[in-house]
């Protein structure tokens, strides 16, 4: 049989992803992108579980989107072991994160195991309770928000980068035990997004480089970025709606660049 023989499955148009009836668990979500993702996912009809330590974000945003908010801190591991609805989360995006910007001498032993505990250990509790729900009903989708720092390196930031690989890691291995029962995971690789994350960072780049704070962005953040601006939100949180779709069903265990072409060099 040639290539051309195989029947096709006709799918709606791509702009369109109906998320009726999914339940969506999204961290990080109250501010950023995952208040973004939050939106986009709630506008295609899911019931979006916002997840976030901040206590007013995550309802201000839940309250927008008709879902429901979570206050959790996520690095509290036993806190995750049982989300809510009981788990029957169709689609996880584990987005939480923090940074710390220091040379490994003198970075903090606790600001490291945090951000691992953070960035690394959640993902894995919230994968480990959502599969069992995904692979019952042969159907789910996992998106790890990575960064151009999981597959590239930057001076000062340690735990970060180790944090964000081995969340690359892990989310390849869950695409291939995923794989049979009907469930994807992929990461998206954004550069540097304009979140209060980010923001946050400036002074700190401008201490360890000698720059002024207006310099930060131009001179650092965007300098191995060929189109020299901010990655948006809702740029990542469009991305993140097409790989939640049935359109990206055959996308699995793969690692999407959104940086300008940083990672090209």
């Amino acid at each position: 049989m040639s290539t051309t023989d195989h029947p096709t499955t006709a799918l709606a148009p791509a702009a369109a992803a109906d998320l009726t009836g999914r339940t969506a668990l999204v961290t990080g979500a109250a501010s950023g992108i995952g208040a973004a993702i939050a939106r986009a996912l709630a506008g295609q009809g899911a019931h979006v579980i916002a997840a976030d330590r901040d206590d007013a974000g995550a309802r201000e945003v839940a309250d927008a989107t008709g879902g429901t908010p979570w206050t959790v801190d996520l690095a509290d591991l036993d806190a995750l072991a049982r989300p809510p609805a009981d788990g029957a989360i169709d689609i996880l995006v584990n987005n939480a994160g923090i940074q710390r910007v220091s040379p490994i001498e003198e970075f903090d032993p606790a600001d490291f195991r945090r951000i691992i505990t953070l960035m690394l250990e959640s993902p894995f509790m919230l994968i480990r309770a959502a599969l069992p729900h995904m692979y019952a009903r042969g159907w789910g989708r996992i998106l790890n928000i990575s960064s151009v720092h999981g597959l590239r390196a930057s001076a000062y930031k340690s735990a970060y980068v180790a944090a964000k690989h081995g969340l690359e890691g892990l989310s390849k291995v869950t695409a291939l035990e995923g794989g049979p029962h009907g469930v994807t995971s992929n990461c998206i690789n954004p550069a540097y997004v304009n979140t209060p994350l980010v923001q946050h960072q400036i002074a700190d780049q401008a201490k360890l480089h000698g720059l002024a704070e207006n310099e930060v962005v131009e001179k650092i953040m965007l300098t191995e970025s060929s189109i020299k601006r901010l990655v948006e939100p809702d740029e990542v949180a469009s991305l993140a709606l097409w790989l939640v779709s049935e359109h990206a069903g055959m996308v699995t265990g793969a690692s999407y660049t959104m940086d300008g072409g940083w990672s090209a060099r």
